[in-house]
């Protein structure tokens, strides 16, 4: 096979993040440019086929406009980064995404495979063109799905040729992807993938690759693996989430309280569902939501030069959340250090999340109260949580507050804390707390009335049939 640069460069460079548009959609706009290398091998032409691997579902394309080196550039200034370039042509930066949790941020498997990089089919001298002035547009089965300008651009090109150059040497022949609009989404076997560029009259010509099912992988290593917030991070713009929650199981435990709820979940055996310590960071509110998790760790200060800056798991986790998501942290009950603050809380807000809970503190916490959201804290502190807690990671079992909670948990909150609530059993919960309350609203009119509890709390054979007939009364099926 001929390579589409005639001969192979000897490194590919990609942009996590360039454009505005692409950054609105992710929710988040880096200060400073970063990247991620892709192999050579992963190069290839048009026409050529984008094979997902059998038993993989999110394979991704992201138009992008790619600049090949023609000079060798090293720690060259902004001013002359731009007569390194010698060629600009089409690329699909694609990827499949369930496998992007086994080399986060590196994407190696997730974006290296053999093919994952098309370019082509024309070279245009960079020479001729205005960097500032390229259209780039992306077509799915000859829909449009992605049309953007170089006009206003986070890093122009010369930035990243002069960001990079000061400790890399850029070769002649090396690829620099320069990052995608919004609107890049998934496609699936059968589907055709077209990228161009164009500058003015001057075209690449249109980049063609079908979409085929690859071959199975073999088992070993990191296996496909997609959630929701992968989903979501897949899909983009195109995609819109179903309910976290069916609205009428969520309206259901809505209606009862959390105390019948814990009730009825000790007698089913499970008494250790609450979460404990936490409490509402504004009387009469409410909550109920599915669980999405983060855990924190105690705190090591050589960690947390690691984990605990940049984009860590903490913003990451509200970078997750999906409408109808309560986000629980697992702060190991230690309420010395903030968990949360107001600018998080609005951006979890934001997304669409049912709640947050942690068995740490909040700080900012009049601010946090103002918003509305429901929040659930085991207290209020002033410090960030570097003091107590290194963010570690997302979307696993934790514990909060004595409580083991699974991601896909329902979590219902009220004036009396915060249960847990297994999704198998919220059906049966819901009818049994309703008849629970039921009796409770009988007993409290008969203890108004001057009744004794003997026999009537709980509800006893002796008023039994007084009982069902209160409930034909009032039109209820006892």
């Amino acid at each position: 096979m001929t390579h589409p640069l005639g001969t192979a460069p000897s490194k590919v460079i990609a942009v996590h993040l360039n454009y505005p548009s692409r950054a609105r959609e992710r929710g988040r706009a880096p200060s400073q440019p970063s990247y991620f290398l892709k192999p050579p091998s992963s190069l290839a032409g048009t026409k050529e086929a984008l094979e997902r691997p059998a038993g993989c579902e999110l394979l991704g394309f992201e138009g992008e406009i790619a600049l090949v080196i023609g000079s060798r550039a090293q720690r060259v200034p902004p001013g002359e980064a731009w007569s390194h370039v010698r060629w600009v042509t089409a690329a699909n930066d694609a990827g499949v995404y369930d496998l992007r949790y086994a080399d986060r941020g590196s994407n190696l498997r997730s974006k290296g495979a053999d093919g994952f990089t098309p370019l082509g089919p024309r070279l245009l001298d960079a020479q001729e063109l205005d960097p500032a002035g390229l259209r780039l547009r992306t077509w799915v089965n000859g829909e449009l799905a992605q049309d953007d300008t170089t006009g206003q651009l986070l890093f122009p090109f010369n930035e990243l040729i002069a960001d990079l150059s000061r400790l890399v040497t850029l070769e002649p022949g090396d690829v620099i992807l320069t990052g995608t609009p919004a609107g890049a989404s998934v496609v699936r076997p059968g589907d055709v993938v077209e990228v161009e560029v164009t500058a003015g009259e001057l075209s690449t010509g249109r980049l063609r690759n079908p979409v085929a099912e690859g071959p199975v992988l073999e088992p070993f290593g990191a296996m496909p693996r997609v959630d929701v917030a992968e989903r979501a991070a897949a899909w983009g713009s195109a995609w819109m989430p179903e309910p976290a929650l069916d609205p009428r199981l969520a309206e259901g435990l809505r209606s009862v309280a959390v105390a019948t709820l814990s009730a009825q979940l000790r007698k089913r055996g499970l008494p250790h569902m609450s979460i404990d310590g936490v409490r509402p960071s504004r009387p009469g509110q409410e909550m109920v939501g599915v669980a999405h998790t983060l855990r924190y760790l105690p705190l090591r200060e050589d960690l947390f030069k690691r984990h605990g800056n940049g984009f860590n798991a903490q913003k990451r986790a509200i970078e997750e959340i999906q409408p109808g998501h309560v986000l629980v942290m697992d702060a190991r009950q230690d309420a010395t250090a903030g968990t949360l603050g107001d600018i998080l809380a609005l951006r979890a807000q934001k997304r669409g999340a049912a709640g947050v809970v942690t068995d740490g503190a909040v700080r900012d916490s009049a601010a946090i109260a103002e918003l509305g959201l429901p929040v659930y804290a085991a207290g209020a502190h002033p410090s960030v949580l570097g003091r107590r807690h290194v963010p570690w990671d997302t979307g696993i079992p934790v514990a909060c507050g004595g409580a083991l909670v699974q991601p896909g948990d329902l979590l219902v909150g009220d004036a009396d804390g915060v249960v847990v609530v297994p999704p198998d059993l919220a059906e049966e919960l819901i009818a049994d707390c309703r008849e629970q309350e039921r009796q409770e609203c009988f007993i409290t009119e008969q203890v108004h009335a001057g009744e004794s509890v003997d026999e009537l709390y709980p509800l006893g054979p002796a008023w039994r049939e007084q009982y069902e007939k209160w409930c034909e009364e009032e039109g209820a099926d006892a």
